[in-house]
């Protein structure tokens, strides 16, 4: 009997989305073996320090690198990520397959609703982007640096006295916690990672077996969907690490639209632009966005947030 070797972080979230993943695989190819490896990210192993310092140290990104290592030494034949905390470039061998769906793409506060938020209220959040459109909407509220995996970050709504955290809404429901939302928050002032609530789905290149099995489940919508979100991102040069969130999504005639947005740290400046075209060249929207933003100031915005946050 053929054994395949699923790698994933070790958080609950990680083995949820493996649990979810291969159920269908189990049933559909009842002949093979699916095992199931944890990997520890450097992000994993140390919580308190800044992200861009812990991605330097792990080689790349503080949630991906020890993963696509351990694929590119063939200990795994698959990972199973978070599609958003995966860099846009592939590492020489490595490929990413469509994938099996999407969840909710949106992100949720938890604690609160954003109207409800007394002033000068105390949410947690360490993402950039998140702290950059916060504050844009509530200029008044008090940014408090947190992370750690899910269920930690809401409980810092207690042991830290805050009055609200921001997280996925897909990692909610994937963990059963959605009774913690206390608003989901409107996607034309709070676009999400790109790539949110999709998984992404790496196997060496030549592995044909892996590729015929793990690529089943594929949807070739939101495989051109998170193509050109990424793209987007590529193109500005981002990751997890920068103010800018994406969406696309796909209409009943098969037109791919892509939404980006890119906010300043402190709120204050946002630039937004939309395109739309063939579902097939998703890259190009990518691309055509990037072009666009870039021409209302979007570099600028983006390398001071760097500068601010020591990336790149």
């Amino acid at each position: 009997m053929k054994t395949f070797v699923v790698g994933s972080r070790a958080s609950n979230l990680a083995k949820s989305q493996v649990r979810v993943f291969l159920a269908p695989l189990r049933e559909r190819f009842p002949d093979f073996r699916f095992t199931h490896r944890v990997i520890l990210e450097g992000g994993d192993r140390d919580r308190r320090s800044l992200l861009p310092g812990v991605s330097a140290l792990s080689g790349g990104s503080a949630f991906s690198s020890a993963q696509e290592a351990a694929l590119a030494r063939r200990e795994v034949d698959v990972v199973i990520h978070s599609l958003k905390d995966l860099p846009t470039a592939n590492p020489p061998g490595l490929a990413l397959l469509p994938p099996p769906g999407r969840a909710d793409i949106r992100d949720a506060l938890c604690g609160s609703t954003l109207a409800g938020l007394r002033r000068g209220a105390r949410v947690g959040t360490g993402a950039p982007r998140r702290i950059a459109q916060l504050l844009a909407a509530r200029p008044d509220l008090e940014m408090v640096p947190i992370r750690g995996n899910v269920p930690p970050r809401l409980k810092k709504i207690e042991t830290m006295g805050l009055d609200g955290v921001v997280l996925a809404v897909a990692g909610l429901r994937r963990l059963g916690l959605e009774d913690a939302i206390g608003e989901i928050l409107p996607l034309d002032l709070f676009p999400p990672s790109p790539g949110q609530g999709a998984l992404g789905i790496q196997i060496h290149e030549d592995n044909s077996i892996a590729r015929e099995v793990f690529s089943s489940t594929g949807d070739l919508d939101v495989d051109s969907q998170v193509r050109a979100e990424r793209s987007l991102l590529a193109e500005l040069h981002g990751g997890c690490s920068v103010p800018l969130g994406a969406y696309a999504e796909t209409s009943p005639d098969g037109e791919l639209s892509l939404f980006g947005q890119v906010t300043s740290l402190d709120g204050t400046e946002r630039v937004s632009g939309r395109v739309a075209g063939p579902s097939a060249e998703p890259e190009k929207l990518g691309a055509a966005l990037a072009a666009d933003l870039i021409g209302q100031g979007a570099r600028t915005i983006l390398d001071a947030a760097r500068a601010a946050t020591k990336v790149g």
